[in-house]
């Protein structure tokens, strides 16, 4: 099975192909795999579990069983949730530990960008990562790429962080090319921020005011989240329904660390 799409490889597949080849019978071949981290932890799941599964030149095998062992398995910390929050701190002028990740758990890509905005990551102590704003937030010219490059699931809260930066950004769109939704909203928010083919402009800093603003995907959601926060005056955000794909606890966590979020039920 070739899960490859004219964007590169396909996290979401090779993840699907990987479950379903655990339970197929005999050996299965998966070629051109995504390598994200979450792919590897989800191999190093099925290991555990007593799947057969490795990877070479050709690509992934995985010999199927119609029997998989149960047990304790300790999860990763989700870097793109992490990220967000950090962004969401640097935007506000704040810092943020976080439990469960470590600086290694950043991709390279992310972490060089985070920097050369001002955005410094260390570990502490207790195995957490602390994030930190040193001196202003800057302006910065970002790429997206595979990983271990800046993931294109990140570029839109990056596109928000960044209408506080100082100066003029640039954010190159590789992967996904559809990966502008966020900038209607952010506009609403009244962000300098414009969308020339794959490449995001964003200029700062700009004083965000409270808006209403539509998200149409997950990672726009964030985006907005992040800009609501650096607004002055209160905001709403329809579409939050889309954090249910793989934000359980963003809400949470952002309320934990001082944000006044109100979920109303049965609404947008």
């Amino acid at each position: 099975m070739d899960v490859n799409t004219p964007y590169g490889p396909s996290l979401g597949a090779t993840v699907s192909a990987m479950l379903l080849a655990a339970r197929a019978r005999g050996t299965s071949l998966i070629t051109r795999p995504s390598i994200e981290p979450e792919v590897t932890e989800t191999a190093r799941f099925l290991a555990d579990r007593g799947v057969l599964i490795h990877f070479d030149a050709q690509g992934l095998h995985v010999s199927g069983s119609d029997w998989i062992a149960g047990g304790a398995f300790r999860v990763a910390g989700d870097r793109i949730e992490a990220a967000t929050m950090v962004m969401a701190a640097a935007a506000t002028g704040g810092s943020v530990r976080l439990d469960n990740i470590t600086a290694a758990g950043f991709p390279d890509g992310l972490t060089r960008v985070l920097a050369a905005a001002g955005v410094v990551l260390s570990d502490t102590s207790s195995g957490g990562v602390r994030a930190a704003l040193h001196g202003l937030l800057g302006a910065v010219e970002a790429v997206t790429g595979p990983h271990p490059g800046l993931p294109t699931d990140t570029a839109p809260q990056l596109a928000a962080m960044l209408t506080q930066g100082e100066g003029t950004s640039l954010i190159s769109e590789r992967v996904y090319p559809r990966r502008d939704t966020h900038v209607p909203g952010l506009r609403a928010f009244g962000a300098d921020i414009r969308a020339d083919g794959p490449v995001i402009r964003v200029r700062g800093p700009v004083r965000l005011r409270g808006a209403q603003a539509d998200a149409a995907d997950i990672r726009a959601v964030t985006a907005l989240l992040i800009a609501a926060l650096a607004a002055d005056g209160t905001s709403t955000i329809r579409g939050t329904f889309h954090l249910r794909r793989g934000y359980s606890r963003l809400l949470l966590n952002l309320a934990t660390l001082g944000a006044a979020i109100t979920t109303v039920p049965g609404g947008p």
